[in-house]
C-alpha cells in the first residue's frame, strides 16, 4: 500500500479516536460537572421539566421543594423554600434564571434524579421520565434555629458537627438571605454590602485568635516537642523576631505546663513553643487537621474557602517555605485565617480521639417511591493526633471551661471543653471601629463527646469568652437535649 496513503488512513484513525475520546469525556465523563456549570442553561431548562427532589432536615421538616407551575406541555416545576431564610446557608438555591447554589449545585444530580448518564439514556430510550430523589440532610432544625436565635442579628457564623460521623447538625450564617427572593431580588440580594449570599461558615476567613493554641498544642504534644508536665518561662512580654509579644495586662506567669498555658491562653507561652516546634512541624500538623486546602464538604469548591497563612497582597497561600513569623503563627495571629468550619473541625478531631471525619451535609437519597438508595458512610479524613495526645488536650480545654477563659460556655451538669479566641481587627472598614472576631470553639459532653461546635460573631467590641461562648453553649444543649 502506498505509504502516504498509509499515513494519511492513521491520521484519520487517531483523530476519530481523539474526536470520541473527548466526545465520550464530556457527555458521559465529565456530564456532571458540565451540566452544573451556571454559564449552561440548557439542563436547568429541562430540570424544569423533572419534579426536582424535596430537601429534608434531620426530622422531616421540609427545607426545599419543587411546585407545579402550568399543566400539560407548559408544565414547569419552581423551587420553594418553605423556611424561609433559615437554611438560604447552606442548602442555597436552584432557579434556572441564576442556576444552582452551595448544596442544591453540589447534589443536582441525584435531586434530578441523573446520577447515572447511561441510566438516563437508557430510561429516555424507553421513555420513562426522571424523576429527582429526595435528600435527608443531617441538619437539627431546633440547633439551626437556636444558633440564629443567639447570634441575634450579629454577623457572624455557627457549625455544629457530629464528631464521630463528621454529619453537621447545624450551619448558620449571619446575616441570611431567603432563597425565595433570588427570582426578583438576585441583583439587590449580591449587592448588599451585608453580603447576605455569602456563607461565612464555608467562605469566611477570619484571624481565628487564641483557638489556633489547641493546633500548637496539638502539634507540641504529638510530636514529642513538649511533654504535658513541662515547663515553658512565660514572662509578661517577650521579644518575637524583633518586637514584642505580652500577655493580657503583661501578666506574669512564669514557670508553667501546656494545661495552664491553655487555661489561662497564654501569649508568651505559646509563641516560645511555636519557635520551638518550627513552622515545618507546625505547618504539617496544620495540614492534617484540614488548613492549606478547602474542606471536604459536599458543597462545591467554588463556595468555600481554605484557611492557612495568606500573603493577601498577592493572593498567594504560604508554605512553610516561605518566611512566617511561627511564634505569632503559633497564637493565631501572623496572616492567618482561618473559616468557620475548619475551626469545628479542629475541634471535632480532638473530640473524636485525633481522627478528622470528613464533614457532610447529607445523610439518605431516598428515591420517589420513599426507598432508602444511599446512606452517608462516615470517613476518615486524616489520623491527624493520637488518642493520647486528643485526651490530654481535652483535659486542658476542660480547665478552660472550668476555671479559665471560657467559664459562659459552662452547662449544668455537663462536662464541656472548648477554647476562646479574641482576634484583634481594629482596621477592618465594614466593622465601623469594633475591634474584635470572637471566637470559640468546644465540645461536650468532654468525656464521651457528641457535639462538637464553633462559633464566631464579626465586628464586637466584647471577647471570646463573652460573645461567642454562649452562643456555643446554646446549641450544645441544644443538640444534647439538656
Amino acid at each position: 500500500m502506498n505509504a502516504r496513503i498509509v499515513k494519511l488512513f492513521a491520521f484519520i484513525g487517531v483523530s476519530f479516536a481523539v474526536l470520541v475520546g473527548f466526545t465520550s469525556y464530556w457527555t458521559v465523563f465529565d456530564a456532571n460537572n458540565l451540566k452544573n456549570e451556571r454559564v449552561n442553561k440548557r439542563p436547568l431548562f429541562e430540570a424544569q421539566q423533572i419534579k426536582r427532589g424535596r430537601i429534608l432536615a434531620d426530622d422531616g421538616t421540609v427545607i426545599a421543594r419543587s411546585v407545579a407551575k402550568g399543566s400539560g406541555p407548559s408544565l414547569r416545576y419552581v423551587r420553594d423554600y418553605p423556611e424561609g431564610d433559615s437554611y438560604g446557608h447552606p442548602i442555597g438555591y436552584s432557579f434556572v434564571e441564576y442556576g444552582n447554589s452551595e448544596f442544591e449545585a453540589y447534589h443536582n444530580s441525584e435531586l434530578i434524579g441523573d446520577e447515572n448518564e447511561f441510566s438516563s439514556i437508557i430510561d429516555e430510550l424507553r421513555g420513562k421520565k426522571p424523576e429527582g430523589n429526595d435528600l435527608i440532610t443531617s441538619i437539627d432544625p431546633t440547633a439551626q434555629q437556636t444558633a440564629f436565635d443567639l447570634l441575634g442579628g450579629q454577623p457572624g457564623a455557627v457549625v455544629a458537627i457530629e464528631p464521630d460521623t463528621g454529619a453537621v447538625k447545624a450551619m448558620v450564617s449571619v446575616p441570611p438571605f431567603n432563597p425565595n427572593d433570588v427570582p426578583t431580588d438576585f441583583s439587590a440580594l449580591s449587592a448588599d454590602p451585608s453580603r447576605p449570599m455569602f456563607n461565612r461558615s464555608t467562605q469566611g476567613q477570619y484571624p481565628p485568635g487564641s483557638t489556633f493554641k489547641l493546633v500548637t498544642a496539638a502539634a507540641a504534644l504529638d510530636s514529642g516537642a513538649i511533654t504535658p508536665d513541662e515547663t515553658i518561662n512565660s514572662p509578661g512580654s517577650i521579644d518575637v523576631q524583633g518586637h514584642p509579644l505580652a500577655n493580657d495586662f503583661d501578666q506574669d506567669f512564669g514557670d508553667i505546663n501546656v494545661t495552664t498555658a491553655l487555661t489561662n491562653s497564654v501569649n508568651t507561652y505559646f509563641a516560645q513553643l511555636g519557635e520551638k516546634i518550627g513552622t515545618g512541624t507546625l505547618e504539617d500538623y496544620m495540614t492534617k487537621f484540614g488548613f492549606n486546602s478547602k474542606p471536604q464538604l459536599d458543597l462545591p469548591d467554588g463556595q468555600m474557602s481554605t484557611s492557612g497563612v495568606f500573603d493577601l497582597e498577592n493572593d498567594k497561600l504560604l508554605t512553610g517555605d516561605d518566611p512566617i513569623d511561627v511564634g505569632r503563627l503559633a497564637i493565631g495571629q501572623e496572616r492567618l485565617l482561618a473559616t468557620p468550619v475548619q475551626m469545628a473541625e479542629v475541634a471535632a478531631t480532638i473530640a473524636n480521639g485525633g481522627k478528622l471525619m470528613r464533614p457532610q451535609i447529607w445523610d439518605k437519597v431516598k428515591d420517589p417511591d420513599g426507598r432508602t438508595v444511599k446512606t452517608m458512610d462516615p470517613e476518615v479524613q486524616s489520623d491527624v493526633i493520637s488518642e493520647e495526645t486528643a485526651n490530654e488536650l481535652t483535659d486542658a480545654m476542660q480547665d478552660v471551661v472550668n476555671e479559665g477563659t471560657g467559664t459562659a460556655a459552662a452547662l449544668s451538669g455537663v462536662d464541656v471543653a472548648g477554647k476562646t479566641g479574641t482576634a484583634e481587627v481594629p482596621d477592618k472598614d465594614e466593622c465601623g471601629g469594633l475591634p474584635n472576631q470572637a471566637w470559640f470553639v468546644g465540645f461536650a459532653p468532654a468525656d464521651d463527646p457528641q457535639i462538637a461546635v464553633a462559633a464566631t460573631v464579626e465586628c464586637t467590641d466584647g471577647q471570646g469568652g463573652t460573645v461567642a461562648a454562649p452562643i456555643a453553649a446554646g446549641v450544645m444543649q441544644t443538640l444534647l437535649g439538656e
